[in-house]
């Protein structure tokens, strides 16, 4: 059953989050057998808490499995040093 990372991220520095960080999560993404469903700035916080004006990044994993295998690399453990103080972000898994 397939999985997916629903990421929503405050983004302080959007240039050089899409410079830096983007590019290589994307790489990795593709290499680890996910892929984007959505990646869009702009969002509407339409109940609970948050802002607006955040971004979301939806990607699809061919099972939970395969997404842990990706979040828990050593190659995405350095990817992620990238976003530090640039972006604050909340990471969530739905799917078996």
């Amino acid at each position: 059953m397939p999985a997916w990372f629903i990421v929503n991220a405050r983004v302080h520095d959007r240039e050089a989050l899409m410079q830096g960080y983007g590019p290589a999560a994307a790489k990795l993404t593709e290499q680890f057998g996910g892929r984007y469903v959505i990646r869009a700035p702009g969002a509407v916080q339409l109940e609970g808490p948050g802002e607006d004006g955040g971004s979301v990044v939806v990607t699809e994993w061919p099972d939970r499995e395969a997404a842990l295998r990706f979040w828990n690399s050593p190659e995405y453990a350095e990817v992620k040093k990238m976003r530090e103080g640039i972006a604050d972000i909340s990471v969530t898994l739905v799917g078996n």
